[in-house]
């Protein structure tokens, strides 16, 4: 509408000039002698505006020839930036799709067009560290060094990340060190150092760190009872030729954490090797009230203490609530072998064998009756524990530690034994 509109004010405007032009009789008288020169007012008027239209066109065509190389200049410029756009576009769509070798060449291209040299050179890192290219991966990490404050951060955790999935701990934590001095509370960066510090095994590290993270809310509730989990294990089995250290590490542990099985084993298991049997008894005995476990009983019997008794007593009085708990009746019976008590030992052991008949039950029992004199009876028993698989009933010679993958982060499960 608003062409038309311009079409019947131009209309309007020629029919009110022509109306104007034949009631005006006026001329115009030009002399420059010799010459004479006379014509119209009129043709003088229309004289002036072709003349201004032509002038203005001169003008415009010369305006647009100066400029038309900066507007080239500008054309391939924005020409350019949209390939680099695009390229960045790619490479992102790429590395996420899992075509590592695409994403890293269209990276690569969008930082030689300079589009967001941080981001562009830290997805081509990534990219080559997939396809196992590191040392291109080092080149593209270098170039983000050079793209200025953006990258202060984001190249090393970046960095930090892809060496720990390399396993160079030492070299990740020297990265981490640059990401905390910039930014001490970064959630990131602290996330990576618990997991850097687990493979570490620096466990006061880890528990400091899970702390820190468990109050910021920047760390799963599941995941930080296990990386506590693994802290206590392995501070267990660090000082588990130190009788003093040991009790130390053993008297920091939350209750909630001594009755749990791995840990209660791990600490049984070294204060029993250092001679601290009435404290591997006292872990045992707290550990069974809270939660029972027939491995842990099978250990029970073999704490060799001074007075048994008091030991057959509790045994007992854990009968009454596992009457058929086959480990249960055969560590009575072991205990009633130590104290003498031949009657109730063969009681017990032949109890636990009409439950769950064992390997190891039967030559417990043999050796019994062996030390009864009952040499047939005893022969009897050794042949039918080879008539059965031998049971893993021996105390665990390690505790693996298994450290649970972050949050929104990309991340690997890592085993690691003490």
């Amino acid at each position: 509408m608003k062409w038309l509109s311009w079409l019947i004010a131009l209309f309007a405007t020629a029919v009110g000039l022509a109306i104007l032009a034949r009631y005006n009789h006026g001329y115009v008288l030009v002399t420059y002698a010799p010459y004479r020169f006379e014509f119209s007012l009129n043709f003088l008027i229309i004289l002036i505006v072709v003349a201004f239209l032509v002038f203005h066109a001169l003008v415009r065509i010369a305006s647009v020839t100066l400029d038309l190389p900066e507007k080239v200049r500008a054309y391939r410029l924005h020409r350019a930036r949209n390939h680099a756009r695009s390229s960045m576009h790619d490479a992102l769509t790429a590395y996420f799709e899992g075509r590592y070798s695409a994403a890293e060449k269209a990276a690569a291209n969008a930082l030689s067009l300079g589009e967001w040299p941080a981001l562009s050179s830290v997805i081509a890192a990534r990219a080559a560290h997939q396809l196992r290219r590191f040392e291109q991966r080092d080149k593209y990490l270098h170039f983000a060094d050079e793209a200025g404050p953006e990258a202060r951060l984001l190249r090393p955790i970046t960095q930090a990340e892809l060496l720990l999935r390399e396993s160079r701990v030492i070299d990740a934590l020297e990265a981490l060190k640059e990401v905390r001095r910039v930014s001490p509370k970064s959630v990131a960066a602290l996330r990576l150092t618990l997991k850097a510090q687990t493979i570490a095994k620096d466990w006061e590290e880890v528990l400091e760190l899970t702390d820190w993270l468990e109050k910021v809310n920047g760390i799963d509730p599941t995941y930080a009872e296990q990386s506590r989990h693994n802290a206590y294990l392995g501070l267990l089995n660090r000082k588990a030729h130190d009788s003093q250290a040991l009790k130390s590490v053993w008297q920091s542990i939350p209750p909630a954490f001594r009755t749990r099985r791995a840990i209660a084993l791990t600490a049984t298991k070294h204060f029993i090797t250092l001679g601290n049997t009435s404290g591997a008894i006292a872990i045992l005995e707290t550990s069974l009230e809270d939660q029972w476990d027939s491995t842990l009983i099978e250990l029970y019997g073999e704490c060799l203490s001074d007075n048994v008794l008091p030991q057959i007593e509790k045994a007992e009085s854990w009968l009454k609530h596992y009457p058929e708990d086959a480990m249960l009746l055969k560590t009575l019976g072991k205990l009633c072998a130590r104290q003498s008590l031949w009657g109730k030992a063969r009681s017990y052991l032949e109890a636990s064998l009409a439950v769950e008949p064992t390997q190891a039950t039967h030559i417990a029992l043999a050796q019994l009756l062996e030390t009864l004199g009952k040499r047939d009876e005893a022969l009897m028993h050794y042949r039918e524990s080879l008539t059965l698989d031998r049971r893993d009933w021996a105390i665990p010679e390690e505790v693996r530690i298994y450290t649970p993958v972050f949050a929104n982060a990309s991340a690997e499960n890592v085993n690691a034994s003490e």
